[in-house]
């Protein structure tokens, strides 16, 4: 499988890396493009150069290469994801402003009718923001800002983290192994798992 991700100045730079970091576990070729404020964010969120987190990818492209090979249709690819995504960078995709490898990759990828994904990171919302993103998402984008989900109990930071890309995976077939799912919540009073009160009602159906 070959996966483009792209990073942008948004905060979050965090998704970024660990998407990076699961996909190389996962042996996923991936094709990183890092704006020039994902760079800024990166150093000033992690602690991290952006030289360290290119190395964590397949291969790196220059945000100004049009030439890229990520920038053509013709170039074989299973999606792109965003991530983070500024508002600046949807807008730039919606509207088809492809200046710079990051919108073109997108457009590309929309056009050639692959999948995109792009969590985007602002809030509150104004109504360019969800015009832009009810556009995109007509287009066929899949938009996933990184909600937290709190039904897992997260101990950590980095179980927040953790839980979002494990969604974002689950948009290609790809499967953190850590990722806690929701299992159905147990009625008042009852502390057997999903799977025992099954169980149960089979048991009392076949002595019926």
């Amino acid at each position: 499988m070959r996966i483009i991700v792209a990073m942008t100045g948004a905060t979050g730079a965090i998704y970024g890396i660990r998407l990076l970091e699961e996909l190389t576990t996962l042996g996923v070729e991936s094709h990183l493009v890092l704006s020039r404020w994902a760079e800024a964010t990166i150093a000033k969120e992690t602690g991290r150069t952006a030289r360290q987190v290119a190395l964590m990818a397949s291969v790196l492209h220059s945000r100004d290469n049009q030439g890229a090979v990520i920038a053509s249709g013709s170039f074989r690819h299973d999606g792109m994801i965003i991530i983070p995504c500024s508002m600046k960078t949807l807008s730039a995709i919606r509207h088809g402003y492809g200046e710079g490898l990051i919108p073109r990759a997108a457009d590309v990828t929309l056009k050639e009718r692959r999948r995109l994904v792009l969590v985007v990171r602002e809030t509150p919302l104004n109504d360019i923001h969800l015009e832009n993103m009810l556009a995109l998402s007509r287009m066929g984008a899949i938009i996933a800002p990184p909600v937290p989900a709190f039904y897992s109990s997260p101990q950590t930071i980095d179980d927040l983290v953790g839980h979002t890309i494990g969604r974002v995976l689950d948009l290609f077939g790809l499967e953190l192994l850590q990722l806690q799912r929701w299992n159905g919540m147990r009625s008042n009073g009852d502390s057997r798992s999903p799977s025992e009160r099954r169980r149960a009602v089979v048991n009392e159906e076949s002595c019926q």
